[in-house]
């Protein structure tokens, strides 16, 4: 099974990464295609902007990572309780291409930040809205207070029910992606 993970932030040190990475480490017998949103970096959206240039090519490119596999993980970092301008401006240029962004494959939506609530309102949003653009969001799980709760030196989640309640989710993913 070919996954595409990424996190929805342009932070090289990203909490968010750090979590996608552990949670694929739950799973074995899977092809992981990394996207770093850095690698992705285009004008900001306006239907201007689109009109003068077009679609720019590596939202063209970014659109063919989804196409290629069979399930998404992504975990979001929460700005003002939104998208990050990084993930926000991809996602923008994107469905331009076709409103069935991530193309009814299975997605593990997470979020961390190290706050209490973990990205809640990012994770929110994102349920709320990605339904409209194609994700079929089988399991979600948010990790609050990061610093707290994960090892970033081991990349390992040292909160124990933590840990499972991530399991669980990442269990169900895995096991709905596979029935594709």
């Amino acid at each position: 099974m070919k996954v595409l993970a990424f996190a929805g932030s342009s932070s090289r040190n990203s909490i968010n990464k750090a979590l996608v990475k552990y949670a694929l480490s739950l799973v074995s017998d899977v092809e992981v295609i990394w996207a770093d949103l850095n690698d992705y970096e285009m004008p900001i959206y306006s239907v201007d902007r689109e009109k003068e240039g077009g679609i720019p090519p590596l939202a063209t490119k970014f659109k063919e990572k989804i196409t290629e596999v069979d399930a998404i993980v992504c975990s979001l970092a929460e700005h003002n309780g939104a998208f990050s301008t990084a993930f926000k401006n991809i996602y923008d240029w994107v469905s331009r291409i076709d409103m069935n962004v991530f193309e009814q494959k299975p997605m593990l939506l997470m979020s961390t930040s190290l706050g209490e609530r973990g990205g809640a309102s990012v994770i929110e949003l994102a349920a709320n809205t990605f339904p409209w653009f194609g994700a079929n969001i089988v399991a979600k799980y948010s990790l609050p207070n990061f610093n707290q709760n994960f090892d970033m030196e081991s990349c390992v989640l040292s909160n124990l029910e933590e840990k499972k309640l991530l399991e669980q989710q990442v269990d169900i993913w895995f096991e709905k992606s596979n029935q594709r």
